[in-house]
């Protein structure tokens, strides 16, 4: 899957609409598909401006995310420790396994 269009691109279309471009003539001076600039201009007129949607997966949702000052604790402790041996020592602490 690729990447979301740069910000910069999301701006330079949002400021052409804001000057009175239509959203198909701003689309086509930059270069856009028609669903884009559909998006684009639902998220301009709905939130005021077309950012990109967050990436990847939320943070802090994960089952070993409880156990994230442990695992800096083991790690300020033994910086050489490898995944392993963490994995071990996660489970001999806490009885879960990654």
């Amino acid at each position: 899957m690729s990447g979301p269009f740069p910000d910069a691109l999301r701006t330079r279309f949002q400021r052409l609409i804001e000057e009175g471009l239509s959203g198909r003539a701003a689309a086509l001076r930059l270069k856009l598909s028609p669903a884009t600039r559909a998006r684009w201009g639902l998220a301009i007129r709905r939130t005021g401006r077309a950012s990109a949607a967050p990436q990847g997966r939320p943070r802090g949702k994960g089952k070993l995310d409880p156990h994230r000052g442990l695992f800096a604790e083991i790690i300020a402790q033994d910086g050489d420790i490898t995944m392993p041996e963490l994995a071990s020592a996660l489970h001999d602490a806490t009885g879960v396994r990654a």
